[in-house]
């Protein structure tokens, strides 16, 4: 009989939470060429050493949340620790995923990273990945609201708090 009951109780939890699913509307082409625009123009400006326009690719109110450091909180401060960083000669990012309802939206992104520590002998190279969450502007650009990464390298904190 307890078997029947736990049954009873996984089925009924089961249709009680596919209840709470919310309406997924598809991607308007628009917004997803917006939000890998700006994916794109972030690494871009990245690699150009631009952080001020990196930044920018964030709201007012933004965070940022390195692995191994505090919460980066406001357009200013990120720019501040991103200028922190060592120099990067090579940035990708690519959207492994991307979803979004509304004006709040999400991506999965993958990342590829050398940059050059001062007075390191060798570029560091990294990899791992992102989450970043948007939300669409009155202009139709979207702007990262969060942003979240780590590496995939055991015992690497390449890019943690003033560049690891």
């Amino acid at each position: 009989m307890p078997i029947n009951r736990t049954l009873a109780g996984f089925v009924l939890a089961g249709l009680a939470l596919s209840g709470c699913q919310g309406v997924s509307t598809r991607l308007a082409d628009a917004d997803r060429d917006a939000i890998h625009m700006a994916v794109d123009n972030f690494t871009k400006a990245m690699l150009a050493g631009d952080f001020a326009t990196a930044a920018a690719y964030y709201t007012e109110d933004g965070m940022m949340l390195p692995p191994n450091a505090p919460v980066i909180q406001g357009r200013a401060a990120i720019q501040s620790f991103l200028a922190g960083y060592p120099r990067i000669t090579a940035f990708n990012q690519d959207i492994a995923e991307l979803e979004a309802n509304g004006n709040l939206g999400y991506a999965r992104l993958t990342y590829t990273l050398t940059m050059h520590p001062p007075g390191a002998r060798a570029p560091l190279n990294d990899n791992g990945k992102i989450i970043i969450i948007m939300r669409k502007q009155t202009n139709g650009t979207w702007l990262t609201t969060r942003g979240i990464w780590n590496s995939d390298l055991t015992g690497r904190t390449v890019i943690s708090s003033r560049g690891g």
